[in-house]
């Protein structure tokens, strides 16, 4: 799947880590609900550093859809609480 970080760009992230993000895309939620900036700051660094620990950089010049748009590191809670859906920032 072809992740983007804002701001960073695109990944490509084998299907196998899913699992693993997900895990992490539960705990980012979780903060947002409580509204708790420390273990939402947390959270979204470890996401995020397991996108790009499990992606290989994708082409700049591909014109290629992302599958998942991930919100930057410094993005804020209200920011991503405006992106989430029912499933999180990763659905599945």
């Amino acid at each position: 799947m072809i992740v983007r970080i804002l701001g960073e760009g695109q990944l490509l992230v084998d299907d196998s880590a899913l699992e693993e993000l997900n895990a992490l895309d539960v705990a980012v939620e979780a903060a947002v609900d409580a509204g708790d900036e420390a273990t939402f700051g947390a959270a979204l660094g470890a996401l995020l550093d397991a996108v790009r620990r499990h992606g290989t950089p994708h082409a700049d010049d591909s014109l290629d859809e992302s599958d998942l748009i991930l919100p930057p590191a410094d993005a804020t809670i209200d920011e991503v609480r405006q992106m989430l859906d029912d499933d999180g920032l990763i659905p599945g």
